[in-house]
């Protein structure tokens, strides 16, 4: 029986393009077909396949995407999702895109303060899609490396969300419609601090991480606000483990290994979030 086209997705049909031929996509006994005849799934846990050629090696897999839902579900990351959330509550009505989106967990919250807004996530990891696509009751999610070209038409997003993720900011702003926003987010140095001197393994923030952002971006954005979020979060042995085992630092560290030693009982949560309007 060909899976139903899942309301959200239905939704947010009109600004998804055939990530071959550009073509506009519409629904087509469980898939979605363009008018070339490139079909792509709809997969029964509710996102649709869009990623096509090489899958993305960074790509959570299936232990990664289950610790980054136990962990978030803690809340130790709620102040975030607020702080996102007031950062978009400008935006209005309209069509968010996460880029990166992972469980959904970011976009659900924007979508929750947005009332009229509808929302996209990509992502390559079709395990953390899972999730994704039941994150919010607006919130479609499709499958794609965002590295590349967006299956997403020009000017079609009123907002676009980066947290903790890849960035592609030629793309980010060819989405983007002139009176749009971005909103980036990222870790400072101190980010998990107690965690990474436990966990040698860990994957360390780049000193650079800024320089280099601002870099990136600047030719297509500036910045217009942004908010540092700082506190302390509690931390049992088991939202340890999840926390390393959610993060890139699981390709390297088993969660054995992460366990091996004594854990902190605190973390240092610290992250920069910024508000960019295209140049």
């Amino acid at each position: 029986m060909p899976v139903p086209l899942p309301p959200a997705l239905a939704q947010i049909l009109d600004v998804l393009r055939c990530p071959i031929c550009r073509g506009p996509l519409r629904p087509d006994r469980g898939a979605l077909r363009c008018p070339a005849g490139h079909t792509f799934d709809l997969a029964r846990h509710g996102y649709v396949g869009l990623l096509t050629g090489t899958r993305a090696v960074s790509a959570d897999d299936a232990a990664m995407a289950q610790a980054r839902a136990r962990f978030l579900a803690t809340g130790a990351y709620l102040p975030i999702r607020h702080a996102v959330a007031r950062l978009a509550a400008d935006a209005g009505p309209g069509t968010v895109l996460d880029v990166g989106c992972g469980t959904g967990y970011y976009l659900a919250g924007v979508l929750a303060r947005l009332t009229d807004a509808r929302g996209l996530g990509l992502d390559a990891s079709v395990r953390a899609l899972r999730s994704a696509a039941r994150a919010h009751e607006r919130a479609a999610a499709a499958s794609w490396d965002v590295s590349r070209r967006f299956p997403v038409a020009d000017r079609a997003a009123d907002l676009v969300l980066n947290v903790f993720a890849p960035r592609n900011p030629a793309e980010f702003r060819r989405v983007l419609r002139p009176t749009g926003r971005l909103i980036v987010v990222r870790p400072t140095d101190r980010h998990l601090a107690e965690l990474r001197h436990r966990v040698r393994a860990m994957v360390t923030v780049d000193p650079a991480k800024e320089q280099r952002l601002h870099h990136a971006l600047d030719p297509h954005f500036m910045a217009a606000r942004s908010e540092r979020v700082d506190y302390l979060a509690p931390l049992t042995g088991s939202d340890a483990l999840d926390l390393v085992g959610m993060s890139p630092s699981a390709r390297h560290v088993s969660r054995a290994d992460a366990g091996s030693g004594p854990l902190p009982g605190h973390v240092t949560v610290s992250v920069l979030a910024t508000v960019y309007r295209p140049r």
